[in-house]
């Protein structure tokens, strides 16, 4: 079920992108994980930003699925900050009951997307919601057992707010993957050694030193 109708004020968390993606052009890519050949369509826009493109974090987390056989059977799961929702579309594909989340300009490519990849007859286990980090992630529940996000540490201003969004997502046993590039401009790394182990416990799962994209499971403290 998708739900795509939530005030714009929600996309004040961030800031605009207007210089981002000028020229208007869309790009349909196709990527093969666990079996799956996964039809992607980006809207490179300045409406969308960082929202358009498949990032190659998204990427990475996918091939670690891949290669580690991580089973979604039966699990709830949510993503944060989809964008293009490639990383969520794969767990409902792998049998999770996904729910992929963005700001609300960012809904209807994710949307698309889901449409083109995952069977009708699976759609009961697929939501599209908008998603403010601190503002309205109180209006989900807290029993998530898997959490996902690619590339979504990149804003210092925003970074209480994901820990926060976070903490009130994920159960008590859940396992939270991010992937991320580690850009020294945006404090990616900071956030990673100084911020998130004062809340969760943080292990470095996979680093590609070529791309410079780490992947981490996280979990909650005991």
């Amino acid at each position: 079920m998708m739900q795509p109708q939530v005030d714009d004020h929600l996309c004040s968390v961030f800031p605009s992108e207007l210089g981002l993606f000028s020229d208007c052009y869309t790009e349909e890519s196709s990527y093969q994980f666990c079996g799956h050949v996964l039809k992607i369509t980006q809207n490179f826009s300045a409406d969308l930003g960082v929202a358009a493109p498949v990032w190659d974090s998204a990427l990475a987390l996918c091939q670690y699925f891949e290669e580690q056989k991580v089973s979604f059977c039966e699990r709830k799961v949510i993503e944060l900050g989809a964008g293009t929702g490639i990383v969520g579309i794969l767990a409902v594909l792998l049998g999770g009951d996904v729910t992929i989340t963005d700001l609300p300009h960012a809904l209807k490519q994710i949307e698309n997307n889901v449409l083109a990849n995952v069977p009708s007859s699976w759609a009961h286990r697929c939501q599209v919601r908008a998603l403010s980090w601190g503002r309205n992630h109180r209006h989900f529940p807290s029993d998530y057992s898997i959490v996902l996000g690619s590339d979504i540490v990149y804003l210092p201003e925003t970074f209480s707010s994901l820990v926060q969004t976070l903490q009130h997502l994920s159960a008590e046993s859940a396992t939270i993957y991010l992937s991320s590039k580690m850009r020294s401009e945006h404090a990616t790394d900071y956030f990673y050694k100084e911020i998130l182990p004062l809340h969760f416990q943080c292990q470095l799962l996979y680093r590609n030193e070529e791309q410079n994209i780490n992947l981490y499971k996280v979990t909650k403290k005991n």
